[in-house]
């Protein structure tokens, strides 16, 4: 945890306001007690949620809580610029891929429907409990704005109805690994990226999205494992 992220509930009904204290009791404080330890005067990294950054004094330190005197004086690191739509992956990577895409930025994330999901990811706990997972990537990475999801259970309707408008004026790509081009240059600008489940998108599917505007690309011949091949593609597109 490279960020202790604060809620507008954490201040009471005034809401944040200069030097607020807030008094921490749940994993929060658990992981500052254990792992910072600090000691009273010691300053620590906070953020709001949907927020600014700052910085928060330790006040006060019992077995059971902690007190923190808040302030919130910078913004939070830029946002990716990216869309991401991903085929609904099995449950135990899509956690991961949440913390990932996260931690790098992205803040468009659509979760769709294809051929080889498994019906059953579609009533997965992972899907309820995606915030959790999604705090933990605004955590390592020192970031405060939350992602928004959308979930997309109907493949054909989202290409054909939702895509064209999202793709509009950003670098549409699908990586396909098939009879693709080589993946573009890293550059700063919109971009809207597709990847599929593992096996891939059908043919039909990725016909659909190349209707839609989409490019297929390939970022080599290696077949890489979607939760692999999310930072992989993200590296690839965006400037260090």
């Amino acid at each position: 945890m490279n960020l202790i992220l604060l809620f507008t509930d954490d201040f009471g009904p005034q809401g944040y306001q200069p030097n607020s204290h807030v008094t921490l009791t749940d994993r929060r404080f658990l992981h500052i007690k254990q792992v910072q330890q600090p000691s009273l005067g010691d300053q620590l990294k906070v953020g709001l949620l949907n927020g600014d950054l700052g910085s928060a004094t330790v006040i006060a330190c019992t077995d059971n809580s902690i007190i923190l005197q808040v302030s919130l004086d910078s913004s939070p690191p830029p946002a990716l610029p990216m869309t991401l739509i991903l085929a609904l992956p099995r449950p135990k990577m899509l956690k991961r891929i949440l913390q990932t895409s996260a931690t790098m930025g992205v803040k468009k994330l659509y979760l769709i429907n294809a051929l080889r999901v498994d019906k059953s990811y579609w009533s997965s706990p992972v899907l309820d409990a995606a915030e959790e997972h999604l705090l933990l990537g605004l955590e390592q990475a020192g970031d405060t704005v939350m992602p928004r999801i959308e979930l997309r259970k109907r493949f054909k309707p989202f290409v054909e109805d939702e895509l064209p408008a999202i793709t509009a004026g950003t670098r549409a790509l699908v990586a396909h690994p098939y009879h693709a081009d080589a993946c573009p240059i890293a550059e700063n600008s919109p971009t809207t990226l597709a990847i599929g489940p593992e096996g891939g998108f059908i043919p039909y599917e990725i016909e659909k999205l190349q209707q839609a505007g989409m490019r297929s690309i390939h970022i080599g011949k290696r077949i890489l494992r979607v939760e692999t091949a999310v930072p992989a593609l993200l590296s690839r597109l965006f400037p260090v």
